[in-house]
């Protein structure tokens, strides 16, 4: 157990440290999980059945008394910390005036200060416009909805291992069945994926992914949709829910070329990977690839449902009045909230933060990948990493290493998530604000995991 850190403000003072004081999960949060089998529909399952009572800083506590290193950010959602203090302040001001009017209806200053926001953060030096939504698939459907009145075309393009939502068209567009496809179709037209550059998986090496990869990707558009039917091109630039794969240097640039030789709306998912969690406020600025509309939620506003697609202007415009919007989207509280998560995230150059997490994670992480053969691959950028764990002296994924892993961290009060097409991944997500303390203790009793399953 470590002592607190300080190295962050949280909410009513809550100490920075791991603590253990029941089983986890402890006596009250299974009475609380026996009344959610009751009157919540099985179909809402949880990672970790612990109920939270509070959470700030890198630290989450059940009802319990048990405090758990977080090293999930409610999925990428609290990058600033839980009820970071300029969150909490914007929302409450926001909540005593008043908490809604639709902005379709009587607008208000909030709305249009996070287009501004927006217009200057994302990648680009154009002219940008933006519409708020309340999730990412609702941003992602948006997107879609956008290009095609803009390009008047239908096709819309992904990629293997991508994830996109869970309506209808963004289950289409998510690539891995179970669980967010099986059972729920059928799904919408129109949706064609072709292979993405995942280095570790390339049969033949990551020296070859990017250029083979993109060439692939690019003949499979150009012979079997034909490039002038595709109004969208969607990728994550770091993908999350496929298992956080870096695409190969240079695929992504050669996608976006072609994309804008050919007309096509190039749309960066960056729901997962936005708002500094990578390192730079958005990652495919680490290519330079400017998208012609860029999709965001998650990190945005500190833990209150928001999202936007900002974009090029002419291609934002082309929508007709009334085309776009929603009762709550762009809510004035999670206006508020997100306004305070940027001023956060300048105020404390959360960019850097996320960079000296990967400073800490990676190198202890390829030590353990030296010590423990079961990690095959090590990868991703800033605070958004995961290792790829396999069966020893092959790359077979191994989901079953990785459930051991993960519950053993949970039982030793390190909240972790798993992810992957093949379900063997487990991803770090750490609020941005994490102390190092509570980072390396997390990292020790990942490797007490570790060496459990071998």
């Amino acid at each position: 157990m470590t002592s607190p850190s300080t190295s962050s403000p949280t909410p009513q003072a809550l100490p920075q440290e791991r603590r253990v004081v029941t089983a986890i999960p402890g006596p009250k949060s299974q009475e609380l999980a026996a009344r959610k089998q009751k009157y919540v529909a099985n179909g809402v399952g949880n990672v970790l059945p612990v109920y939270v009572k509070r959470a700030g800083g890198g630290v989450v506590e059940d009802v319990d008394g048990n405090s758990l290193i977080d090293f999930g950010s409610g999925i990428a959602v609290t990058s600033v910390g839980n009820s970071a203090e300029a969150v909490v302040r914007r929302a409450s001001a926001q909540l005593a005036d008043f908490t809604h009017t639709c902005f379709m209806v009587t607008p208000y200053e909030g709305y249009v200060e996070v287009a501004e926001q927006l217009a200057e953060l994302t990648p680009g030096d154009h002219d940008k416009k933006t519409a708020l939504f309340n999730s990412g698939a609702e941003a992602v459907e948006n997107a879609v909805k956008i290009a095609r009145s803009y390009t008047k075309r239908q096709a819309v393009v992904v990629f293997d291992h991508g994830y996109h939502g869970r309506t209808n068209l963004t289950m289409a567009l998510t690539s891995k069945n179970m669980p967010y496809k099986h059972s729920f179709g059928p799904f919408a037209p129109e949706v064609y994926r072709v292979p993405v550059a995942y280095p570790y998986r390339w049969l033949t090496g990551p020296e070859n992914c990017a250029q083979e990869a993109a060439a692939q990707a690019i003949d499979q558009i150009s012979k079997q949709v034909g490039a002038e039917n595709v109004a969208a091109i969607i990728i994550e630039p770091l993908l999350g829910e496929g298992g956080f794969i870096e695409p190969a240097k240079g695929f992504l640039p050669r996608i976006a070329e072609f994309a804008k030789e050919n007309g096509i709306v190039f749309v960066a998912d960056e729901i997962q990977s936005g708002f500094c969690r990578t390192g730079q406020w958005f990652a495919c600025e680490d290519e330079g690839v400017v998208p012609d509309l860029i999709t965001t939620a998650k990190g945005i506003a500190g833990g209150l449902p928001l999202a936007a697609v900002t974009g090029r202007s002419e291609i934002m415009d082309a929508a007709h009045s009334g085309g776009l919007g929603g009762t709550y989207g762009g809510n004035p509280v999670a206006c508020a909230a997100a306004l305070g998560a940027i001023e956060t995230m300048r105020e404390l150059d959360l960019n850097s933060r996320a960079k000296r997490i990967e400073e800490v994670m990676k190198p202890r992480l390829h030590k353990l990948a030296e010590q423990y053969p079961v990690i095959g691959d090590v990868r991703g950028r800033g605070a958004m990493i995961a290792i790829e764990l396999v069966k020893p002296g092959t790359k077979d994924p191994s989901p079953e290493a990785t459930a051991a892993v993960a519950k053993a961290c949970h039982e030793n009060g390190l909240l972790v998530l798993t992810t992957g097409t093949y379900g063997n991944v487990v991803r770090f997500l750490p609020p941005l604000v994490i102390g190092e303390d509570l980072l390396n203790e997390g990292l020790d009793i990942l490797e007490n995991a570790l060496s459990s399953v071998g």
